[in-house]
């Protein structure tokens, strides 16, 4: 095992009894909502995932050391600290051990870290992209990278509509990243269930998803796969309001010059303002709505 890894006891003996086991982001904790609901959410995410049948394992670096699976009490630092986390990314997992500081895990570290521990199934809301004006920014997110080469599924409400959707498709397709519309054939955007984009496959129950990534995995191929589960019906937000939402985020966050990794927080917390509240109530349901999938998904990996 990585020296710098913790595996709780609870995850370590669920992996060691080929039971399931579903990671989970932190980065949504200190960054994506504020205190107490990124608490309550984190902790009512890990008990949806056992109600249905898996162990999370909620994965952060805490102390300089890489966390598979933390205790209400660690959940609960990192939603108090908020921001005075470090948004860790890969390039940044260096420094953070060897200084011994705390990290809140985007979608690559968690990949990173779920797969050093031998856990095969993510779920997060949205995972980053190709950014809006990336033809001259050049801002690609890392998650896309490390989905072209690290073998964990990542079930999410697909790319955060804050994105340029169209391009992360190409980039996910020049990868070879699978990208899977679960009941769907339509590329779901994050708050709402339609971007007129298609995914590549539609597949329709977990252990269809299970099926293609176990051969994947058994084929050798690297890298993960992407499977977009488009948010409940009753939550989705209507697309006129949330784009215009974005579309004022975006002109602010230009006005005041944000750049690099503070962008997305910015975003979702200007959006979650000008929609009065709307889209965190929306983020929160495809949250669980995704939890509950990938436990189902990990259940049928660890059964086959």
């Amino acid at each position: 095992m990585n020296k710098y890894l913790d595996i709780s006891p609870e995850v370590q003996a669920a992996l060691a009894a080929n039971k399931p086991v579903v990671a989970l982001e932190s980065t949504i904790i200190s960054h994506g909502m504020p205190y107490p609901q990124n608490v309550q959410t984190a902790l009512k995410v890990e008990q949806t995932i056992r109600e249905n049948g898996a162990t999370p394992a909620t994965i952060a670096i805490i102390g300089g050391r890489l966390k598979a699976g933390l205790s209400p009490e660690e959940i609960e630092h990192l939603g108090k600290e908020g921001r005075n986390v470090a948004k860790a990314s890969r390039r940044d997992l260096p420094v953070l051990v060897a200084q011994k500081k705390d990290g809140a895990t985007t979608v690559t570290t968690t990949m990173i870290i779920a797969a050093m521990a031998g856990i095969k199934v993510f779920a997060t809301g949205g995972i980053g992209g190709v950014h809006r004006g990336a033809q001259t920014t050049m801002d690609i997110s890392a998650d896309l990278e490390e989905l072209a080469n690290t073998p964990v599924m990542v079930i999410c409400a697909g790319a955060k509509s804050i994105l340029d959707l169209g391009l992360t498709l190409e980039y996910l397709e020049t990868k070879g990243v699978p990208v899977i519309g679960y009941g769907t054939e339509e590329l779901p955007a994050f708050y709402t269930r339609h971007s007129g984009f298609r995914t590549d496959y539609r597949l329709d129950t977990p252990e269809q998803l299970a099926e293609a990534f176990r051969a994947k995995l058994e084929m050798g191929l690297k890298g993960g796969m992407l499977v977009t589960n488009p948010i409940p019906e009753e939550y989705s937000m209507d697309p006129t309001v949330i784009n215009k939402a974005i579309e004022e985020a975006l002109s602010e966050a230009d006005a005041k010059g944000v750049k690099g990794k503070e962008v997305t927080p910015f975003l979702l917390a200007r959006i979650k303002d000008i929609t009065g509240g709307d889209s965190l109530a929306s983020n929160i349901q495809l949250v669980l709505n995704n939890a509950r999938l990938a436990a189902a998904t990990a259940k049928c990996l660890a059964n086959g």
